[in-house]
């Protein structure tokens, strides 16, 4: 694939933009260091920090799987070489795939919510709205299921969910 191999010039009012990138793919690599890197040296050609950043950023931008996670990260390439180091460019959905198959679930989840509390360190007198929605069609009468019930913390100064929990049924 043919990618651009000068980097593009910044305007100075993207400075910042790249300068907080960069701080948060800091903080991610030192959230995250708990979880090894598998070691296949011979045929390892991406960075396991650049796979989880790119990972986290396609899934914030709705992406649903390994092959969101490849597109993602072809289609905003020239951002993102700005701060990740991709040293092969953007891995492929088997190497999002590879990256994240062998992590235990628990491990990732504790190393995210680190992440997120290190990002919103101190609300302050910000305001987390608390919201709950009943996703549509998620019941199963065969089986007996009801519909799956969800609260969320929400993040408005920085547009991020802070976290999500399933109910087991509505509640008021």
């Amino acid at each position: 694939m043919g990618f651009k191999s000068s980097k593009p010039k910044i305007k100075s009012s993207k400075n910042l933009s790249i300068a907080n990138a960069t701080a948060l793919t800091e903080k991610i690599s030192l959230v995250f260091s708990e979880i090894e890197d598998p070691p296949v040296e011979r045929t390892r050609v991406h960075l396991l920090t650049d796979i989880f950043i790119l990972g986290i950023l396609s899934v914030i931008a709705a992406g649903k799987g390994w092959e969101d996670m490849e597109n993602y990260g072809l289609s905003k390439y020239d951002w993102l070489e700005q701060f990740l180091a991709l040293p092969e460019a953007i891995p492929s959905a088997d190497n999002f795939r590879r990256g994240f198959e062998p992590i235990n679930p628990k491990v990732f989840e504790r190393c995210f919510r680190r992440w997120v509390e290190s990002i919103v360190e101190a609300p302050g007198t910000q305001v987390i709205p608390i919201d709950g929605k009943t996703l549509n069609g998620s019941y199963d009468r065969e089986q007996g299921e009801s519909a799956l019930h969800l609260v969320s913390a929400w993040s408005s100064e920085y547009r991020l969910v802070l976290g999500q929990v399933k109910q087991d049924d509505k509640s008021e």
